[in-house]
C-alpha cells in the first residue's frame, strides 16, 4: 500500500504540464526579488542620482566665465559637494538607539555578531555604511561607499574659492566650513571605536583643513594631535603611516598644541621608531622627542618608559646611566610609582649594576606584593647576580679550600635569595614553565642545604607534566 500511494504521488507530480511548472518557479522567483529589492530599498534611501544631478551641474557652472567668478557659485558648490559626502550617514550619531536608526534610515540588510575593538557588538549592515551596536546603542560606523570620491576635499576647496573671491560672504562660508568640521570631527571619533584608524585620521586632517581657511577663524591644532596619533597607530599594519603621523604631530606642536600631559611627545617618538629601519637617523630623531618632552614633563611615565625601551634596547643612542638622574628626580614627587621603580631597575640592569636592579625591584614588589612580573623578575635579578658571582669564581685562584668555601657560601646565600619570588610567582601565576624551571635548577644547585633535594624532585616532576614527558 505504501509503494501504491509514493508511485501515485509521483504520477500527480509528473502530471502538472512542464510549462506550468516553470511559470510558477519563475514566479517566485520574481517575487523573492521584489522583496529583496524592497528590503534594499527600505534599510536605505540614498537619492544618488539627484546628488550626481547637482553635482554635474555645480561643474558646469564653475566652468562657466561668468557664473565661476561669482562667490554664491562656489558657496553652492561647497554646499552640493558637502551633501554628497554627508548624506549616506547624515542620519547617524553616537550613541543611536537602534529603534530611531530603524526609523532614519528603515530595516538593515542583514545584522551579524562582530569583534570591534576587542568587545563583542552586533554589524548592522546597509548599502552604503555598516553601524555597530552594543546594548541597543549604536557606538560607531563604517561607510562602505561614496557618492563622490574625494568630495569632502572637493567642498573645502570651494568654500575657500568662494571666501577668495568675496570675503564679505565669509558668514556663510563659515557655517559651511563648520558643518564640514564638525561631520569630519564625528567621523573621527567613530572611527576610533569601530578601529579604522586612518579612516579616522583622514577625517581628523579634513576636519583641520575646513578650519584653515581664513573665514573659519582660528583652527584648532588638537585635531593634528589626534590624526598624528592615529596613524602612528595605523603604522603598526601600514608602515607608510608613521611618516604621515610624525608630519601631523610636528604640525600640531608647531601650532602650539601640547596635551596636558605631554603625550604628543611620546606618540611623537614612535612615530620616528616605526621609520628606525628605514634610516639609523630616525632613532636619533626619535630619542629628541623623548629628551624634549621629558625636559616639559618630567613626570610623564610613557616618556619615561620610551627613553628607557630606546636607551636599554637600541645601541649608540645614549648612555643609559643618563636615565637614572631622570627617573630619581621623578621618583622624588612620585615616591610609589611603581613604573618609575620597575623602569629604574631595568636601566640598572642594563647598567650590570644588580645590586641598585635588586633594591629597585624589591620597591615595586613591596609596593605591589601580587604583582607577577615584580616577584618573576626580582628572582630573576637574584639568580643573575649569582650567575655574575659564580663567574668571578671561575676566574679566581684559590690559595685555600676554606677561601673557597667562603666565597661558594655567599653565592648560595644569594641564588637562596631568590627562591621565594620564583615560588610567589610560581603561586601567581601556576602555568608559566619558565619559573618553575627556574625553581628546579636552583632547588638542585642547593641540593646539599636542608629540604633542598625534596623542593627539586617535587618541582622536576611538575615541570616534566607541564613539558608534556609524563
Amino acid at each position: 500500500m505504501k509503494r501504491f500511494i509514493l508511485m501515485a504521488a509521483a504520477a500527480a507530480l509528473l502530471a502538472i504540464p512542464a510549462a506550468e511548472a516553470q511559470k510558477v518557479n519563475k514566479e517566485a522567483t520574481l517575487s523573492k526579488l521584489e522583496k529583496s529589492d524592497a528590503d534594499i530599498a527600505n534599510a536605505q534611501k540614498v537619492n544618488k542620482d539627484a546628488l550626481l544631478s547637482k553635482i554635474e551641474k555645480s561643474d558646469e557652472a564653475v566652468a562657466d566665465a561668468k557664473k565661476g567668478a561669482k562667490a554664491a557659485t562656489w558657496i553652492n558648490r561647497g554646499r552640493v559637494y558637502y551633501d554628497a559626502a554627508a548624506e549616506p550617514t547624515a542620519n547617524l550619531f553616537a550613541p543611536m538607539e537602534t529603534t530611531l536608526l530603524k526609523l532614519s534610515v528603515g530595516d538593515p540588510t542583514s545584522t551579524e555578531e562582530v569583534t570591534l575593538n576587542g568587545s563583542k557588538a552586533i554589524a548592522w549592515n546597509y548599502p552604503y555604511f555598516i553601524a555597530y551596536e552594543r546594548d541597543g546603542k549604536i557606538v560607531a560606523w563604517k561607510q562602505l561607499q561614496e557618492i563622490k570620491e574625494g568630495a569632502l576635499d572637493t567642498a573645502i576647496e570651494a568654500y575657500n574659492k568662494a571666501y577668495e573671491l568675496d570675503p564679505k560672504q565669509a558668514s556663510k562660508i563659515k557655517n559651511g566650513l563648520e558643518q564640514i568640521s564638525n561631520y569630519a570631527s564625528i567621523l573621527g571619533n567613530v572611527s576610533i571605536e569601530a578601529g579604522e584608524y586612518l579612516t579616522g585620521a583622514e577625517a581628523y586632517l579634513a576636519a583641520y583643513k575646513a578650519q584653515q581657511c581664513p573665514a573659519f577663524g582660528e583652527a584648532d591644532p588638537a585635531l593634528l594631535y589626534y590624526a598624528g596619533y592615529l596613524l602612528t597607530v595605523d603604522g603598526a599594519n601600514h608602515p607608510e603611516s608613521f611618516a604621515r603621523g610624525a608630519q601631523a604631530l610636528n604640525d600640531a606642536l608647531a601650532a602650539g598644541y601640547t596635551d596636558e600631559a605631554g603625550d604628543v611627545y611620546y606618540y611623537l617618538f614612535h612615530s620616528y621608531y616605526g621609520q628606525k629601519d628605514k634610516d639609523a637617523a630616525f632613532l636619533i630623531k626619535a630619542k629628541d622627542a623623548l629628551l624634549a618632552g621629558i625636559e616639559k614633563f618630567p613626570k610623564n611615565e610613557k616618556i619615561l618608559d620610551g627613553l628607557m625601551q630606546l636607551y636599554t634596547s637600541e645601541e649608540g643612542v645614549g648612555d643609559p646611566a643618563d636615565l637614572v638622574g631622570m627617573i630619581d628626580k621623578s621618583l622624588e614627587s612620585d615616591p610609589d610609582n611603581v613604573d618609575l621603580w620597575f623602569g629604574r631597575g631595568r636601566v640598572f640592569y642594563k647598567l650590570k649594576n644588580y645590586d641598585e636592579t635588586i633594591n629597585s625591584f624589591k620597591k615595586v614588589v613591596e609596593l605591589k606584593p601580587d604583582l607577577y612580573e615584580g616577584n618573576y623578575y626580582l628572582g630573576l635579578f637574584y639568580t643573575v647576580k649569582a650567575d655574575a658571582m659564580n663567574t668571578e669564581m671561575g676566574q679566581k685562584n684559590y690559595r685555600s679550600q676554606s677561601e673557597y668555601d667562603a666565597d661558594l657560601k655567599e653565592v648560595n646565600v644569594v641564588y637562596m635569595a631568590a627562591l621565594p619570588y620564583f615560588e610567589k610567582a610560581h603561586q601567581l601565576k601556576p602555568d608559566d614553565v619558565d619559573t618553575v624551571d627556574y625553581i628546579k635548577s636552583i632547588s638542585f644547585r642547593l641540593r646539599d642545604e636542608p629540604g633542598m633535594m625534596d623542593k627539586y624532585n617535587e618541582y622536576n616532576e611538575l615541570l616534566k607534566k607541564m613539558k608534556g614527558l609524563e
